[in-house]
């Protein structure tokens, strides 16, 4: 990374990043409910579901009902469709320990961090849901914002609610899209690929 004694703020992805997802929970999932292996995953990243869920056109659960019609057939039934991906949801993932032990670390240092992501209208109650509830400076969600990652809009609106310029701030996503995304609007980013870039993260944000 170039320029890194200019990183003065930290903007982390959510899920993938600060959150986990153990894939055994869906695949146990679609086996109680007799659906392929990915289904419910497919249905959910389909981009007529999912861009107006994380612009804020429609609420999670308009999303998540769309999700049960298009596995309805499969599944039986629009009844049992529904309860899958119920189930589905009722699983919100893990916080990766190291991770917001690095946001800790930061912020104790003076570093702003704030989370930057494609999410709906439950990421406050998902947050609280998983102790994270003011472990960070603040939340940049998609669905408030009207644009989602890896719109230019998105990284601005991201840099402005860190008081940073974009040029100031460094982006840590697993999405190699976002990472692209976020360079061409000016910040520095990182494609997060696990624990091993912690010590990255740390030097760029040492200076």
């Amino acid at each position: 990374m170039s320029q890194r004694k200019r990183v003065t703020a930290l903007l982390l992805d959510f899920d993938g990043v600060l959150r986990r997802w153990d894939p055994a929970v869906t695949a146990g999932v679609e086996r109680e409910y007799g659906l392929a292996g990915g289904s419910l995953h497919a249905a959910a990243m389909a981009p007529e579901r999912l861009t107006p869920a994380v612009t804020g056109q429609v609420s999670d659960a308009a999303w998540m009902a769309g999700v049960a019609e298009a596995i309805a057939e499969q599944a039986g039934g629009v009844v049992t469709a529904r309860a899958a991906v119920d189930a589905w949801q009722a699983y919100r993932g893990d916080v990766d320990p190291d991770v917001l032990a690095l946001v800790r670390e930061v912020r104790a240092a003076g570093v702003r961090v704030g989370l930057g992501t494609n999410a709906t209208d439950v990421l406050d109650a998902d947050l609280a849901a998983l102790g994270l509830t003011g472990e960070v400076d603040l939340v940049v969600n998609s669905s408030v914002v009207g644009a989602a990652k890896p719109s230019r809009e998105f990284f601005l609106a991201a840099a402005t609610a860190l008081a940073t310029l974009p040029d100031q701030v460094l982006f840590v996503d697993d999405d190699d899209r976002a990472v692209r995304g976020a360079r061409a609007a000016g910040l520095s980013a990182l494609r997060w690929g696990g624990p091993a870039d912690l010590p990255y993260v740390r030097a760029a944000l040492a200076g």
